[in-house]
């Protein structure tokens, strides 16, 4: 598919988005009272909202970071909010309702920044590479590996997050598979779509998810509920893709991947970090970064206890150099793992933080909550909500999802706040972690594995099994709808 193709394509698709909301416009009002849905600066705001949003989805050809238009215009739009409301004379409570999203922003960028901070410092102890080198080494089949890696990418999501899950597993994929470029299109597809099913059934798996449960409009325990149609959206697309998989094994790996010193600790501290968080919200009712910076303290202690000993290790190495003695096995060991004690700072991990991601979702949420105080959300409810159904709307949520990033699809749905049963919650945790599926740029996981695997995932690669995962997606529904009927 060629650039400009591809960017026609994602216009119209947007356009089409865009086009009811617009129209939706000059429908209604606010909900607290000032008409600026129709006003010129609501028509503004979404103009600019609008805008950034298409330099976010055409953030691949124009180079722009993704945080840097959705920042802008998030600045833009309160300031023409509260230019309005100063120079108009209303009542408003402008920076109340500023305040009130920034909270939200806060808990979710500590929450965040823990888990990413931890991921890195997993990354650096060779947690990922020792995978990806054992299962390189195992001498599977094709037909092996894409089930192995689907039903990895299903079960690891969940705990490191579905974007995490999806560019650690590309790896393997590249490392095994390379040459073979069907099997590495139709393993990027299943990983992406197992990385989103997997990630639908826990408040670790998605940003979506993550943004319900600190809202506590589902416990913790209640998106376990979505394991089995979850599996169901996995399992569907596998099946029906299972038979284009190519026969053969791949050549074994000569990699010799290990879990370097502390990395088993870090996991450790790391599974910690998330029972603490769970026990301060589910039975404390703490918000859950409060549990989740507790856990930051865990990976400083353990780091700290980490560069005092590779300190004492680094100073014995030397002093062995400088004498005529033969370095000890451990000491060689040490040296060659590369761990002195500078790779020890867990700052070094904060920093590697993906920053412009944790920037992102600061734009997004305060241009959602922009919308929201103009009364666009409440209007969108109103026609969504009252005028489809639940289910039914709840469902056309994850399409959307497919077009626009699911994380301002959720945190529209989550302004909106409509009165639904847990059991419709449910439904649209499903749908808006797993309909980002249906196309390549629906996910954060999917747009990962296009640059990762570049060459052979592509839009069209899987745009061309996009009606498998479409299945998979209305299976997942009806076995929602039928297993947990009773959460209605």
């Amino acid at each position: 598919m060629s650039p400009t193709r591809a960017f026609m394509s994602r216009a119209a698709l947007l356009a089409c988005l865009l086009f009811p909301m617009t129209a939706l416009a000059a429908e209604g009002g606010s909900s607290h009272g000032l008409d600026l849905v129709t006003a010129w600066p609501g028509l503004l705001a979404l103009a600019l909202f609008c805008g950034a949003y298409l330099l976010v989805v055409f953030e691949e050809y124009t180079d722009l970071r993704k945080s840097k238009p959705v920042i802008l215009a998030a600045g833009l739009i309160w300031m023409i909010i509260g230019g309005y409301v100063h120079f108009s004379g209303v009542s408003a409570a402008v920076e109340e309702a500023l305040t009130d999203t920034l909270v939200e922003f806060a808990g979710l960028f500590l929450f965040l920044l823990v888990a990413m901070t931890y991921v890195n410092a997993m990354t650096d102890r060779n947690i990922f590479e020792a995978l990806r080198t054992w299962l390189a080494s195992r001498g599977y089949s094709y037909k092996q590996l894409f089930w192995i890696l689907g039903a990895l990418a299903f079960v690891i999501s969940p705990m490191i997050d579905n974007l995490t899950t999806a560019l650690v597993l590309s790896a393997v994929v590249l490392a095994v598979g390379a040459g073979n470029r069907r099997f590495i299109t139709l393993a990027c597809i299943n990983i992406v779509v197992g990385a989103n099913a997997g990630g639908a059934y826990s408040p670790f798996g998605d940003i979506t998810t993550l943004m319900v449960w600190q809202k506590d409009q589902l416990g913790f325990l209640q998106f376990f509920l979505l394991i089995i149609p979850s599996l169901v959206n996995f399992i569907v697309p596998a099946m029906l893709m299972y038979k284009a998989v190519p026969e053969g094994t791949p050549e074994a790996s000569e990699n010799t991947g290990h879990v370097r010193r502390g990395g088993y600790a870090v996991m450790v501290a790391f599974a910690a970090t998330v029972a603490t968080a769970v026990i301060g919200h589910s039975v404390f009712g703490l918000p859950a970064y409060l549990g989740m910076m507790l856990g930051l303290a865990y990976l400083q202690l353990l780091m700290y206890y980490l560069m005092k000993t590779a300190m004492r290790k680094d100073e014995a190495l030397a002093a062995y150099r400088e004498s005529d003695e033969m370095t000890p096995p451990e000491l060689i060991r040490h040296k060659e793992h590369g761990d002195s004690a500078d790779r020890f700072n867990v700052f070094g991990h904060v920093a590697e933080a993906e920053w412009d991601t944790l920037l992102f979702f600061y734009g997004v949420l305060l241009c959602v909550g922009g919308l929201a105080f103009l009364g666009y959300l409440s209007l969108l409810a109103n026609v969504l909500y009252d005028g489809l159904g639940a289910t039914l709307a709840n469902t056309i949520v994850g399409v959307l999802s497919a077009i626009v990033d699911n994380i301002p699809i959720m945190a529209a749905v989550l302004q909106m706040n409509p009165s639904m049963p847990d059991g419709q919650w449910l439904l649209v945790t499903l749908t808006a972690g797993v309909g980002g599926s249906l196309l390549s740029i629906g996910s954060a996981a999917g747009v990962a594995l296009m640059g990762q695997a570049r060459g052979y995932y592509t839009f069209m690669s899987h745009l061309k099994w996009t009606w498998a995962i479409a299945i998979g997606y209305v299976a997942s529904i009806l076995a929602h709808l039928i297993v947990n009927f009773w959460t209605f």
